[in-house]
């Protein structure tokens, strides 16, 4: 294993375990002290020159789209990624509805690495919502989603099911969150960008997915 990668999982587990050793922010359930914090799901270790994002999965409301998701980075088809895309408050004027996230996949339709559209699991089905750092598929039309994902940053309930920021309301697949690394997000959302497209676009390596047994066995 090389050391950078070493080191950043040894960053990764020492904020895991900071979390849910830490007293603040915990309640009693059925008269024992439960964390606040609490990973169940895989996780995935994003790296960028900005600094490392570390995201839970939810395999178990979203399942076609989290293998979709784990099947790119095991077969090793997001060597290419990059955050490309950043939507902030000021930078779609022709959008009366607007939304917060920032971009990442393989840019380009053609490109050699991507898989087939896979079915879209909304959140009416699934139950989850497009809260801050949520992680969800982009699309154009339903059944669309390949490789492309974006990150929300703030609250973004038009992107669920009935929402209104797509014209056929069926909304997006939301498939996990961001559980470190929001600071990471917002400083690749506030790049330099022409109509939206990062410049330069921001390299994006995956270096992980697994859950945090993996982790520890590393």
């Amino acid at each position: 294993m090389k050391k950078s990668t070493l080191l950043l999982l040894m960053s990764v587990m020492f904020f895991l375990f900071s979390c849910n050793n830490s007293h603040s922010g915990k309640k009693k359930h059925n008269g024992k002290m439960a964390s606040k914090v609490e990973i169940r799901h895989p996780l995935v270790v994003m790296k960028t020159e900005f600094g490392t994002i570390v995201a839970e999965l939810c395999p178990d409301k979203a399942p076609q789209t989290v293998a979709n998701f784990e099947r790119y980075i095991r077969e090793n088809r997001l060597k290419d990624a990059v955050f490309y895309r950043t939507v902030t408050r000021k930078n779609q004027p022709g959008k009366k509805i607007k939304i917060e996230v920032v971009q990442g996949g393989l840019y380009r339709d053609n490109h050699a690495d991507m898989l087939p559209p896979i079915q879209l699991e909304t959140t009416k089905q699934t139950g989850l919502h497009h809260l801050n750092g949520t992680l969800s598929m982009a699309r154009d039309k339903p059944n669309s989603a390949t490789s492309e994902f974006f990150i929300c940053i703030g609250d973004q309930p038009s992107l669920d099911y009935g929402g209104k920021r797509n014209p056929d309301g069926l909304g997006f697949a939301a498939f996990g969150r961001v559980i470190k690394g929001m600071d990471v997000v917002r400083k690749i959302q506030q790049q330099p960008s022409n109509h939206q497209i990062l410049i330069p676009m921001v390299k994006l390596d995956t270096i992980f997915v697994g859950n945090l047994g993996s982790l520890l066995t590393l």
